[in-house]
Formats: structure tokens, C-alpha cells, sequence
């Protein structure tokens, strides 16, 4: 309870995942995010200054927005959840060690960004970029 009342305004981002421990640990492993709480159906992740929660598929099963991503492979279809001020090339080589896709190589854009594109356990897409 003290949790939600300690939230400011602002965009939230909430993952349904297959997997909490195993999105914690890519998250963890290859972006460099903290897990501040973790649990087998729930998990509060923080990076610099981005917060975010994961919930497990199950404890999701009785609300009406599970049936959104019941029987998908990849979630999360047209989002990229960008991490600003992390280093994509090093992202992009832990993402090879622990064994995850690179949708795309860390590459200096127009837009004056370098981002690599990598895909998580669950198939949501994550863009660690910082300025060239």
C-alpha cells in the first residue's frame, strides 16, 4: 500500500510477463536496472531516474486485460521502451553474453541519438540510447 501512495504524477509503465524472475534477470543483467522489490508475480524496477513493474501473467489471470497477450510470443507490438542515458554498445554486448537477441546494432542515428534495439524473454523491445 505505502508503495502506490509514494508514486508522483506522471507516465507509468506496467509489463505483463511470462516470467517475472526471468525479465528481472535480463533487465538486470543486460540494461542495468535495479530490481527495489521483486517477488514471484510482481517486481519494481528502477534506471537513473525511469521506474517501472512487472507483473507475472498469473496474477494478472482474473483481470480483464490478460486476455491481451494470452498465447503471445512477443509483447508489446509498435512499443520500444527506451532507456535514455545507457550505453547501447555495452547493453548490446551484455545482451549477446546472456544470450538475447539484437534486433539491431548500436548505430549513431540522425536524430542525434546512439541506440541498440534488444529483444527480452517476453519479446518487448528495449532501446538503451544516450546522446552522441
Amino acid at each position: 500500500m505505502s508503495f502506490g501512495r509514494g508514486l508522483s504524477a506522471g507516465l507509468g509503465v506496467n509489463l505483463l510477463v511470462p516470467s517475472v524472475a526471468e525479465a528481472v534477470g535480463f533487465q538486470t543483467a543486460v540494461l542495468g536496472a535495479i530490481a527495489t522489490y521483486a517477488e514471484e508475480q510482481f517486481a519494481v524496477m528502477r534506471c537513473e531516474a525511469a521506474l517501472w513493474l512487472l507483473h507475472s501473467d498469473h496474477a494478472y489471470r482474473r483481470h480483464p486485460f490478460s486476455a491481451s497477450v494470452r498465447g503471445l510470443e512477443a509483447r508489446g507490438g509498435g512499443v520500444e521502451l527506451r532507456l535514455y542515458g545507457q550505453d547501447p554498445d555495452a547493453a548490446e554486448a551484455r545482451a549477446r553474453d546472456y544470450g538475447a537477441p539484437v534486433i539491431a546494432t548500436a548505430e549513431d542515428k540522425p536524430h542525434g541519438l546512439r541506440e541498440a534495439y534488444l529483444l527480452d524473454p517476453a519479446g518487448y523491445v528495449w532501446v538503451p540510447c544516450r546522446p552522441i
